[in-house]
């Protein structure tokens, strides 16, 4: 059947999950530099701690604040001009870093990233839309999202190697190669990527099966725009927003200091933890594609939409909270701490997967960028807010009198409620399906 309709989707479910993994690539090459930046700069235990949350509570907010305009912005640029035009600002924002001279530097480079990487996942969610009927969505999505994992799993197979390959510039370097990466995906993005019914390539089999969705009629996509305010009226905004605020926090929690916890529990080297790091998103990039494919399966076995995403999003919840013996594990074995951060991750991506795909679900195209946005937006407050009061005042603290495991206890423990609080809010907050037409 497959061979029939046409393949040519998936193409475009390719190249977003390639600028998906640049994204979180250009994002995570900070935490594996954070010792080589503290030997630059002559930062202290406290101020290496201190100094490093700073510079990501300044990409948290920025990024917070970029997710609502960017999905706007795509909204109205269209995906092709405004996908390009954020993955080509935030490689210029990453390779800015190589140029920075102290914490400030950091931190200002990492604002420019922050607000241009907001682009990534409004025009991600708009492009699976475009392309994909609902049921295929999450599992499309759990494809793309899975570059999260990829960019992840990259960065610390190369960037320690890089970083150690010249003392003079090696951590710049390794800022200047990962940021040029945005460019070859750009170059990809023009030559293949057109929406379906101007794009040359798709069979008229496949543009048929796109649009086979009623709701989503190929009329909506020259709509009038809805608001901010009228977006935020609705319940279904609102579950989504409080999902994302709750939950993004802790994907940050592990990609920003996954790597201080090995090295602070564990006394591994940078390049030791290359491994573990690696092993922990290779885990979770399973976690991202079955977390799609599992109510595609249900929904194929006649389950409403509705009823297998909230469903299997209930799973994922329960998966995270074994994550709270992290410690208790690894006071066995280093390995199993490993193993059980790598199934929290992966409920986590299957979880992103469904979430995500819930606005798409419930919103007509012309609104889906916006109300990522809007979402992303609440998910980066979530993360500064983390930051703020947890990991810059908690992780100092602790660091300071030289228990930095008991941080790292209560930050296991809030990962492992945050899930299953946000699916109780979700549902309270739209009990039953119901899609938005009167935008």
């Amino acid at each position: 059947m497959q061979q029939a309709i046409g393949k040519y989707r998936w193409t475009i479910c390719s190249l977003v999950f390639f600028a998906t993994t640049v994204n979180y690539l250009d994002r995570a090459v900070i935490s594996l530099l954070k010792p080589y930046l503290a030997k630059a700069f002559d930062w202290n235990a406290a101020e290496e701690a201190g100094h490093y949350a700073d510079i990501e509570l300044a990409f948290k907010l920025s990024y917070a604040i970029g997710m609502l305009f960017a999905g706007r912005l795509i909204d109205k640029l269209g995906t092709k001009i405004g996908y390009a035009l954020a993955t080509g600002l935030w490689s210029i924002a990453a390779i800015a870093h190589a140029f920075a001279n102290g914490a400030f530097g950091l931190g200002l480079a990492r604002t420019f990233l922050g607000i241009t990487e907001s682009g990534n996942f409004p025009a991600a969610i708009k492009a699976t839309a475009e392309w994909f009927p609902k049921k295929e969505r999450a599992f499309a999505t759990g494809i793309f999202n899975s570059g999260t994992n990829i960019g992840a799993i990259i960065a610390p197979l190369t960037v320690p190697l890089i970083a150690e390959s010249s003392e003079k510039w090696g951590w710049k370097l390794a800022f200047i190669i990962t940021g040029l990466t945005g460019i070859i995906w750009m170059i990809l993005w023009f030559i293949y990527y057109e929406v379906p019914r101007k794009q040359k390539r798709l069979s008229e089999e496949e543009l048929n099966y796109i649009e086979s969705d009623k709701e989503d009629a190929p009329a909506q996509a020259t709509a009038q725009k809805s608001s901010w305010f009228k977006l935020l009226s609705y319940r279904q905004t609102w579950a989504f927003a409080l999902g994302k605020f709750l939950t993004d926090p802790v994907w940050w929690f592990y990609l920003f200091w996954l790597p201080d916890f090995l090295r602070k529990e564990y006394k591994l080297s940078s390049t030791e933890i290359m491994w573990p790091v690696a092993l922990v998103y290779i885990i979770s990039s399973i976690g991202s594609i079955g977390g799609g494919w599992v109510p595609l399966k249900l929904i194929n076995n006649n389950w409403p939409v509705f009823r297998a995403r909230r469903t299997s999003m209930l799973v994922y919840a329960f998966c995270v909270l074994p994550i709270v013996f992290a410690q208790w594990l690894g006071s066995v074995n280093m390995w199993l701490s490993v193993l059980i951060i790598g199934i929290a991750a992966a409920a986590h991506q299957a979880w992103s997967a469904n979430i995500f795909t819930t606005v798409s679900d419930m919103f007509p195209k012309k609104a889906t960028a916006s109300v990522i946005g809007i979402g992303g937006l609440f998910g980066g407050l979530g993360g500064v807010l983390l930051t703020a009061f947890v990991q810059k005042g908690m992780f100092v603290h602790y660091e300071s009198i030289g228990q930095i495991q008991t941080g790292y206890f209560i930050m296991f423990l809030i990962c492992s409620t945050a899930y299953l609080v946000a699916w109780v809010l979700m549902k309270l907050l739209v009990p039953k399906y119901k899609v938005i037409k009167d935008l």
